[in-house]
């Protein structure tokens, strides 16, 4: 990971410009393959086990936190054959209280999102403070984010010098760095962010916080997979992507694995690569699964609210 960056580097990341036209023709190709009933099945169960369960409220308790969390380890009680989620996604006042109810040798990772989430608006030494905190307290993930008014600026250095230095203050967790597509404007400017990020060290690239809107959209996360393609064709080394806020329904999560297939391969399609943050797709994720098994719909009350 390179530790800094070149002139020429940041004029490399703003220059290759995104067709928005052929973006949205790719968006709507996608959207209408059609996918046989073996693969989604399959792919249904991929989507679920993808899911990042979060809740980042100012009215979390302790006791949505646990009920999250089992939740994550297990979507459904009465089948347990399903898999568990991917991650659970917590303030990271609230770590403790997941890291004791996941227990320490969890499949079910714990992130936490942390740099003053989601405006960004501290000092650094505080945001670098709370990572370590939070990494201390026993989260796996950190999710970051930028600071988009420096990026937007075109301060590009200082924002890849954040990452950077949020990349070492998290040790051995991995870092999810949020790029809040929904305040980049355009296309060009989520394809240089993405280029920056990966450059700087993200384990994962991740759309949005959910608090802004437009969150994910598959646009803006087609242009953040190219991205990371580009970056594996140069490099031979594999960013993670996470697509968040506004994703709802199952077939909505089938589109984007669908996008995810085309453009990276069957190697992305694992909780390690690929993840969804989106709480509310669970519960659609496994009403469809019920619907190809039983035939009908199950009431939306059969399952836990999130």
């Amino acid at each position: 990971m390179p530790q800094t960056c070149t002139e020429s580097d940041i004029r490399r990341w703003r220059a290759a410009a995104v067709d928005e036209v052929s973006a949205a023709a790719r968006v709507a190709r996608v959207r209408k393959r059609s996918i046989k009933a073996e693969s989604k099945d399959q792919l249904l169960r991929l989507a679920l086990s993808m899911v990042d369960l979060t809740t980042l409220e100012g009215a979390d308790s302790p006791e949505r936190v646990r009920g999250l969390c089992h939740k994550a380890l297990r979507p459904h009680p009465p089948a347990p054959q399903l898999p568990s989620c991917a991650a659970v996604c917590v303030y990271p006042s609230m770590v403790p209280t997941a890291r004791a109810t996941l227990g320490e040798d969890s499949p079910v990772k714990l992130a936490a999102v942390a740099t003053a989430f989601p405006s960004g608006q501290l000092p650094l030494a505080l945001k670098l403070e709370e990572v370590r905190q939070t990494v201390a307290a026993g989260a796996d993930e950190i999710d970051m984010v930028i600071n988009r008014g420096a990026f937007l600026s075109g301060d590009d250095r200082r924002v890849f010098d954040e990452i950077v230095a949020t990349k070492q203050a998290c040790g051995e967790a991995h870092l999810k760095v949020i790029l809040e597509t929904g305040e980049l404007r355009t296309l060009d400017n989520v394809a240089a962010a993405s280029r920056l990020a990966i450059a700087a060290g993200a384990d994962f690239i991740k759309t949005s916080t959910g608090k802004i809107q437009p969150a994910a959209t598959y646009e803006v996360t087609l242009v953040m997979l190219e991205a990371i393609r580009e970056h594996y064709l140069a490099t031979g080394v594999r960013v993670g992507m996470k697509p968040a806020g506004g994703i709802r329904t199952g077939k909505q999560a089938l589109h984007y694995l669908a996008m995810l297939a085309e453009i990276l391969g069957a190697d992305w399609m694992t909780p390690a690569l690929f993840r969804f943050g989106a709480s509310s797709l669970a519960n659609d994720l496994l009403r469809q699964i019920f619907w190809r098994e039983d035939g009908y719909y199950q009431s939306p009350r059969r399952f836990s609210v999130d």
